[in-house]
């Protein structure tokens, strides 16, 4: 949309791989970009991940944080970026450094911006400087310091230049976690900060009940914790032996099956027997009766003597007075006493904070320490402008540096069909059969890419990759040229990233697609001599066997008959008619062979000389023919958007690769130019002239079945007929 009265903008165009792809050359063109039709745009979306892109940069632009970069997003990016800058065209001119004069300080925002700038350099030592770097504006580290306020809302310890505060902050981020300030050193947030003194506050409550009513809480004041956690070691095998003393009450007859059989102790007496063993331990704590009482000395389990005699002196000597044994009364008067304090115990809360103790928890919370930590970060909460402020050079740094390339990937393909830079999606350049394939993209996952990246009709040859101390990746290389006669499955090569590292590469899948018009012109002749070849191989192979089988069977009939005793005396007679049909069947399949050649010769005899090439190019055609068409047809349509909606792009346009294109993306092996080759090869093959021979007698008999069947008779009277009288002398 454009505003009334207000000319439209011009748009130049060029036209590269089949379609019309918009030139951004000038500050009008990025400006006035929110104004191109969409559906002109080549990319509508790309992902954050897997680019040979600042990964900064892209999660800075997808403001929605969902991993794809859309229309919208480069739209408030580039709008954004050209209401800070004088001009607009340094996003063209790009760079490393963002030079300050060329932020525009007419506006508000601007105005804040460059401050920020100048303060990060005032930070970083180097106010005099002109320009500041995307690394300069990066290092949050180093911009803030550990001493300063910088709006983030944590606060190091450093901060603060009282001890105790200090101390009760290093206490916070002990037991809650620290938080990372923007300087990179550990801080306290605003909820971690109210987490500990809620904890405390809990703490100081549970305390102050128990301290509420002493004597009923703690019956035996500071002994009262030993006591409570003695009792809780033996109360369900001391309650365990109460039941069974009244289940024998209810039932005489239950006293002997709650007492241990006999076949108990016969199993422990028939190994050695420790006294902490689990099977002494699972025994009754002493023998069950009615109303029997729980002997405190003589007569307990010998596995609980111990607990039980701490029982005795810990707990029920303090509350009963001395005893040598325990009624279930005296049990329960016990239980009684201590029930306040361990269901006090029971509510304890702020158990991450309960290792300070009362008295420094209180000296905490009493002693305005949460308050002053509390305004330290609203202090540091305060210059949260200025922080942003410092984010957004980072911003526009990157957008500075990053912004056009990324345009020239999304907008139009300019850098993929250009030879000066390689797209954002071109990971690096495959080595393999000596060839370097240039159009070569990461691959998470090879099954779901190559079912969809088979529709570019581009030969396609997936590696896995390996670089030690770097984790596996998969690549897929696009065979644009030469052919692929000697690409297979398990071949090694060698790629290399854009950052120049090299990775072993193994070839694991392929992709099978006419490579060029050439290739597909040789491939029947190819195919034909594979075919051949694969065939005399069966043929030597099956005949290899019959000859040993053969040989075996005669082996094994020779030993036959030497064993029988009667050595050869039956031997098959020569059958002369047998090999007569041979010869005869031999000699019938060479004269059809003969006359089908006489037939060739014949016609072409009758062909005038410059009618003979015009054949030998229409045989071409009738082989090479269909493979040329077919390969042409499957070229035109070979496409890049599949290859990368493959990957997650949404590309909006078909980007054809033509043959020429593709020729550049894959550089076939060739000697350099003014190189001199020597043709001298020591090893080479001699060369036998049997192959002559064999054609020269294929030749002649060709000719002797014409002339036995009189089919060069008339092809010789009109050669003696032209020659004429001259000829007959």
């Amino acid at each position: 949309m454009t505003d009334l009265g207000r000319a439209p903008h011009r748009w130049r165009f060029f036209r590269s791989g089949g379609f019309d792809q918009v030139r951004l050359d000038t500050a009008e063109d990025l400006t006035h970009l929110r104004e191109l039709d969409p559906k002109l745009w080549s990319v509508l979306s790309c992902p954050t991940s897997g680019l040979e892109f600042d990964a900064r940069t892209l999660e800075l632009i997808d403001a929605d944080g969902d991993g794809h970069v859309r229309v919208p997003e480069i739209l408030d990016a580039v709008s954004w970026s050209c209401s800070l800058l004088k001009d607009p065209g340094k996003l063209i001119e790009g760079g490393d450094a963002l030079p300050l004069h060329a932020i525009d300080d007419s506006t508000p925002e601007g105005a804040r911006l460059l401050a920020s700038a100048r303060q990060i350099l005032a930070n970083l030592r180097r106010s005099g400087a002109d320009a500041v770097s995307v690394e300069e504006s990066s290092d949050k580290a180093a911009i803030f310091s550990a001493q300063s306020f910088n709006g983030d809302g944590i606060v190091p310890p450093g901060l603060s230049e009282d001890e105790e505060i200090r101390s009760v902050m290093r206490e916070i981020m002990e037991r809650f976690g620290p938080e990372a300030d923007l300087s990179g050193e550990p801080g306290v947030s605003r909820e971690k900060l109210e987490a500990f003194f809620t904890e405390a506050q809990a703490f100081l409550h549970w305390w102050t009940a128990g301290q509420d009513n002493p004597d009923e809480v703690r019956p035996l004041a500071d002994a009262t914790a030993m006591a409570a956690e003695v009792f809780e070691s033996v109360r369900a095998k001391v309650d365990d032996y109460f039941t069974r003393c009244r289940l024998a009450a209810f039932d005489a007859r239950a006293t002997g099956a709650l007492n241990p059989d006999a076949e108990v102790y016969a199993a422990l007496a028939a190994g050695d027997i420790a006294v902490s063993a689990a099977s002494v331990a699972a025994l009754p704590l002493a023998e069950v009766a009615a109303g029997r009482q729980l002997p405190l000395g003589e007569g307990v389990n010998p596995a609980w003597a111990d607990r039980v005699e701490r029982l005795r002196r810990d707990v029920v000597h303090p509350l009963l007075g001395e005893r040598e044994s325990l009624s279930m009364d005296d049990w329960d008067a016990v239980s009684a006493r201590l029930a306040p304090y361990r269901a006090w115990l029971a509510d304890r809360a702020g158990e991450r904070v309960a290792s300070l103790g009362e008295e420094r928890l209180r000296a905490m919370v009493d002693g305005g320490v949460q308050e002053a930590i509390t305004d330290l970060i609203e202090r540091d909460r305060a210059v949260e402008a200025q922080t942003a402020s410092i984010d957004a050079v980072e911003r526009l740094a990157r957008y500075h540096r990053d912004l056009f390339a990324l345009l020239n990937n999304f907008v139009s393909l300019r850098d993929f069909y250009s030879t000066r830079r390689k797209a954002i999606f071109q990971a690096g350049t495959l080595y393999l059969d000596r060839r370097s394939c240039d159009l070569c993209l990461r691959v998470d996952d090879m099954t779901r890419h190559s079912a969809l990246a088979h529709f570019s009709g581009t030969y396609l040859v997936y590696c896995h990759c390996e670089r030690s101390g770097h984790p596996p990746m998969t690549i897929v290389a696009g065979l644009t040229d030469g052919d692929a006669d000697h690409v297979m499955v398990g071949r090694n090569g060698v790629f290399y990233d854009r950052r120049g590292r090299d990775w072993n590469a193994t070839v694991v899948k392929l992709v099978e697609h006419p490579i060029s018009v050439w290739q597909a012109f040789w491939s029947p002749y190819k195919r034909i001599a594979r075919i051949i070849q694969e065939q005399i191989q069966k043929f030597a192979a099956s005949r290899d066997q019959a000859v040993e089988e053969e040989a075996m069977s005669g082996v094994t009939g020779a030993v036959a008959r030497a064993e029988s005793g009667r050595g050869g005396a039956q031997q098959t007679p020569f059958d002369i008619a047998r090999f007569a049909g041979i010869f005869a069947a031999i000699g019938l399949a060479i004269g059809a062979i003969g006359t089908a050649l006489a037939a060739v010769v014949a016609g072409l005899f009758q062909l005038a000389w410059w009618q003979l090439p015009l054949v030998a190019l229409g045989v071409l055609l009738a082989i090479s023919g269909p493979s040329v068409l077919l390969a042409w047809l499957k070229l035109r349509r070979r496409n890049l958007a599949p290859l990368l909606d493959a990957n997650g792009w949404a590309v909006n346009t078909r980007a054809r690769i033509n043959p020429p294109f593709g020729a550049s993306l894959t550089g076939v092996a060739a000697l350099p130019p003014g190189s001199r080759r020597s043709l001298d090869d020591p090893y080479a093959e001699k060369r036998r002239p049997w192959k002559t021979f064999l054609f020269l007698v294929v030749v002649a008999i060709a000719v002797a079945a014409a002339w036995q069947q009189g089919t060069l008779d008339p092809l010789i009277e009109q050669w003696l007929e032209r020659l004429g009288p001259n000829g007959g002398g």
